[in-house]
């Protein structure tokens, strides 16, 4: 849920009249080209971190900028609109934008498979699902009160089942570069249904930029398939290389990592541009998000980004998951709480805690 915050000295005496003159939140809609339609937000933080959440995608975060510069990738598709064509097989590939973040599940995430008589996509289908908005929370400096938020409901549904909502509340505190979601699940229906969540946290130019940037994250590394040539005899695996010629077409390295936490249970991980001297800090509770994934894609011609992935489940699909014994099950009526937050950073002492992290 959103932190309670009360103004500062810093926006106490500030002689605005209208705080969207320092930061909020403002809805539009898309008018052209395959977004056509698509219901959008912006959000700006006030302090240099300014992102897109697209309310008929799931209320994902396309855009997003710190100071200017973009932290995220945006593939060849743009923000385009939601589409159950895209909810079979890999096309789901069709309509994956790139963005901050694209939420996978939550019935399924990583690869389609068939199972009792149903088909499921590459990483289900809550990306190409649209948001009932129930709220838009701007700051209000004569109450003091300096959060930002938008919540909306995600509905999984089919009559018989399976039956899933999805409350979301994304939010950000005035003058404060940092995202918070906090997504709320319900089992509505009569019947257990499995649960699969993935945060897909992608990352392009110029945050991620070859030879100047590093993933940073510490745990015990599972590497997947043939990325043990990458992740397992690289010593510098986590830095961001020249476009790599095997990563032409669907070239990628993937690894799992059991992160480490602090005392408090939470995990932290990120990207730091060393070069350009910003960053991104990514937070979540371990109990939550059990592991976290690295996927890196270092494509040619603009086909360069990777991604940070907490996640409750895998990329191999649910029969893998079920096999290896990390599927969750909502019981009829039971709810799961999950939180993350991502946060821009510039500070040396911040950046300084990531890099650390390789250590």
């Amino acid at each position: 849920m959103a932190k309670k915050t009360t103004a500062t000295s810093k926006y106490a005496d500030a002689p605005v009249m209208n705080v969207l003159q320092l930061g909020g939140i403002e809805t539009s809609v898309l008018d052209n080209g395959p977004g056509r339609d698509v219901r959008i937000a912006w959000v700006n933080t006030g302090a240099g971190l300014r992102y897109k959440v697209v309310i008929d995608r799931g209320l994902d975060i396309a855009d997003a900028e710190y100071m200017n510069q973009s932290l995220t990738w945006l593939s060849l598709t743009g923000t385009n609109a939601p589409s159950h064509a895209y909810n079979r097989g890999m096309d789901w590939l069709r309509g994956f934008y790139g963005g901050l973040v694209v939420s996978c599940g939550p019935l399924n995430t990583g690869g389609p498979f068939s199972e009792d008589g149903h088909d499921y996509g590459l990483h289900g289908t809550h990306s190409h699902s649209r948001a009932i908005v129930e709220s838009i929370i701007n700051p209000d400096l004569r109450t003091g009160k300096l959060d930002m938020s938008i919540t909306g409901l995600v509905r999984t549904a089919r009559v018989f089942g399976p039956n899933v909502e999805l409350r979301r509340t994304i939010s950000s505190t005035l003058g404060e570069p940092t995202i918070r979601i906090h997504d709320r699940f319900v089992n509505c229906g009569n019947q257990p249904v499995p649960h699969c969540w993935l945060l897909h946290i992608n990352f392009g130019y110029p945050l991620l930029e070859p030879e100047a940037s590093t993933y940073c994250y510490s745990g015990k590394l599972t590497y997947r398939g043939d990325s043990v040539k990458w992740f397992g005899k690289r010593k510098d695996f986590r830095a961001a290389p020249k476009p790599q010629e095997a990563h032409r077409g669907t070239g990628e390295v993937f690894t799992y990592i059991d992160p480490k936490t602090d005392a408090k249970g939470m995990v932290l991980a990120g990207v730091v541009n060393r070069k350009r001297g910003f960053g991104v800090k990514i937070e979540f509770p371990k109990k939550q998000y059990p592991r976290l994934g690295n996927w890196q894609h270092w494509g040619p011609c603009g086909s360069y980004t990777g991604a940070l992935e907490p996640m409750t489940a895998g990329v191999e699909g649910r029969p893998v998951d079920r096999q290896r014994g990390w599927l969750r099950t909502l019981e009829p009526g039971e709810s799961i709480d999950l939180t993350c937050s991502i946060t821009a950073a510039s500070e040396k002492a911040e950046l300084d805690r990531l890099l650390k992290l390789n250590k």
